[in-house]
């Protein structure tokens, strides 16, 4: 039972992370020392997509279901949880590359809004 509610823990983290990701820099508007974890995350989030790796939480999370008697799944978090409920085929490394794309694409427009706001509050 332990290892159950571990593993779904790492699956709310997971999920945290990913949508942490994706809009986490609108959490710099609000504060921008966030930045300084924000930046990382979507840097790493990248990195991974692009060199088709798998995020460490996900053996984390079958390890947990494993060691609890429960089913393991194949490949990553994207494919498992989140691709089902975006597109109806499986992930491929053509998509995998544009959800990269997307993460830096996203994350740039956002802090050059963010900066470009800051500096005409400058200006006044």
């Amino acid at each position: 039972m332990a290892y159950r509610l571990l593993a779904d823990l790492v699956v709310i983290l997971h999920v945290v992370f990913v949508l942490f990701v994706a809009l986490g820099g609108f959490v710099v508007f609000w504060k921008r020392r966030w930045a300084w974890l924000h930046v990382p995350s979507f840097l790493w989030a990248a990195w991974i997509e692009f060199t088709g790796g798998i995020c460490p939480l996900t053996p984390l999370e079958n390890l947990l279901r494993a060691r609890g008697g429960l089913a393991v799944y194949r490949g990553d978090f994207l494919d498992r949880y989140l691709m089902p409920l975006l597109y109806p085929n499986d992930l491929t490394r053509e998509l995998q590359i544009g959800l990269g794309l997307f993460v830096l694409l996203l994350n740039a427009g956002i802090y050059a809004w963010f900066w470009r706001g800051s500096r005409r509050g400058e200006k006044r």
